[in-house]
């Protein structure tokens, strides 16, 4: 049986919720370090997920989504989606209402571009600051 993930990842942590059709209910907080996030990966495998999805307002999802791209059917959710219902007011809270919504079939998947596209973005990103020092030199 799969089971269903939901992270609600910060800057310096990650908030992780895994839930199944039966009510089994797991719930954990890990850091950012390599080493935690790798646990995470290890938790997930070891629990059987087979579906994630992670809410971030800012680039600290990128990493994690490196990490598990390649063992996990893995969504990252818009948080203007995740935060219209009310209630909710703890990130534990957040997480699990990410992975209810992930089980039912109610997420929207935002575009995350294959990983060429994404090391092209960061080499023209580096070139433009690059070219912003010397131009103000």
């Amino acid at each position: 049986m799969k089971r269903y993930c939901g992270f609600d990842v910060h800057k310096d942590s990650v908030i992780m919720c895994i839930i199944d059709k039966f009510g089994f209910k797991k719930e954990h907080k890990f850091r950012t370090l390599t080493s935690d996030l790798l646990l995470l990966r290890e938790a997930l495998l070891d629990s059987e997920v087979g579906y994630v999805a992670m809410e971030s307002t800012s680039i600290y999802w990128i990493f994690i989504w490196r990490l598990l791209v390649d063992h996990f059917d893995i969504r990252l959710v818009n948080p203007l989606f995740i935060n219209q219902l009310p209630g909710r007011k703890t990130d534990v809270k957040d997480a699990h209402w990410i992975a209810t919504v992930l089980m039912k079939g109610l997420i929207c998947s935002s575009y995350v571009p294959d990983q060429l596209i994404q090391s092209l973005r960061q080499y023209e990103r580096c070139y433009s600051r690059l070219n912003k020092k010397i131009v103000s030199c």
